[in-house]
């Protein structure tokens, strides 16, 4: 079976509050919800109605076995989701002061099992095959997972789609000198780059959007998105196709995840053949529904949610 997605990158338990605008120290309740962006970005595809499935490790622990149980219920194929001994599922806690700041706080020591996927257990033929492949800048940062990666863009040899989810997570690596080697790499052998601005920064050195697209482009892709926040999101062909989209309005309760909907969003519309623009204010509104709401995977949009968005022109 060929899938229309396959993801390869974080997976992890979201432990997010109950209250908003309240320090992490003080909140008194958590809700549990399945995270990590490679994989909240094959929920957000499966809820739209695509095959998808997620190549991840976990902790051989309750938490593990929770993620399964949880992707298995959003129709996300986790057969190649397997577990390490001796290190637990990474946790992640969030504080929610809306509207716009969020800090994220990872609990993935020793180390993230996921870091430990290992080139020679990976089913390089369903990695070729699928219609998407994503993969992530996370997934760079750490060997055997550095490795990986790199082999399984090199087997994949940029059939069909691959996008470059460039992920820039500061905590992981010593600093971006050290990381833009290895992004480098991957964007010779990817189709799609997708990033916000301090991302793209990260892969090119540049940061103004229009010359980060250029960039991105001489890089080796065909399709440069740029997500620029309060300005929305510009997207560059190498065939000069463009597209600059602003953002779908919004009462921002909790802006994380809102990148995985409009990355699960962009492969759909990718996958549909749409134009630029039409692919670009879906994904946008994706996004911004998931930003209206508390969690990050269980709060995918539908396409039914995402039509009736873009009908009235902001999200009720």
């Amino acid at each position: 079976m060929a899938y229309d997605l396959i993801t390869m990158g974080r997976i992890g338990v979201d432990l997010y509050p109950l209250q908003a605008g309240v320090p992490l120290a003080q909140v008194s309740t958590f809700g549990k919800f399945l995270g990590g962006s490679a994989t909240n970005v094959a929920v957000a595809a499966a809820r739209l109605g695509r095959s998808t499935a997620v190549i991840t490790r976990t902790g051989d622990d309750p938490f593990g076995t929770y993620l399964h149980e949880a992707l298995r219920g959003f129709g996300v194929d986790d057969r190649w989701v397997t577990p390490v001994a001796g290190l637990p599922t990474p946790v992640t806690f969030c504080e929610v002061f809306p509207p716009d700041d969020f800090p994220l706080y990872f609990y993935r020591q020793p180390k993230a099992p996921d870091l430990e996927l290992d080139a020679h257990d990976l089913d390089l033929d369903a990695i070729k095959e699928t219609r998407v492949f994503w993969m992530t800048g996370t997934g760079l940062s750490e060997e055997p997972s550095r490795t990986a990666t790199l082999a399984a863009l090199a087997h994949r040899a940029k059939a069909g789609t691959t996008v470059f989810d460039l992920d820039w997570r500061p905590m992981f690596w010593k600093d971006p000198a050290s990381a833009r080697p290895f992004y480098e790499e991957a964007l010779r052998h990817t189709t799609v780059a997708v990033g916000n601005l301090d991302e793209v920064e990260v892969a090119t050195g540049v940061r103004e959007p229009h010359a980060a697209a250029r960039a991105l482009l001489d890089a080796g892709v065909e399709l440069a998105v740029v997500k620029q926040g309060p300005k929305g999101v510009l997207a560059v062909s190498r065939d000069g196709e463009s597209a600059e989209v602003p953002p779908l309005p919004v009462t921002v309760l909790n802006g994380l995840g809102a990148g995985d909907a409009f990355g699960g969003s962009l492969c759909h519309g990718l996958l549909a053949g749409w134009d630029l623009e039409r692919t670009m204010r879906h994904a946008n509104a994706a996004g911004a529904i998931v930003a209206s709401r508390l969690e990050c995977s269980s709060a995918m949009p539908t396409a039914a949610e995402v039509a009736d968005a873009l009908a009235a022109g902001a999200v009720k």
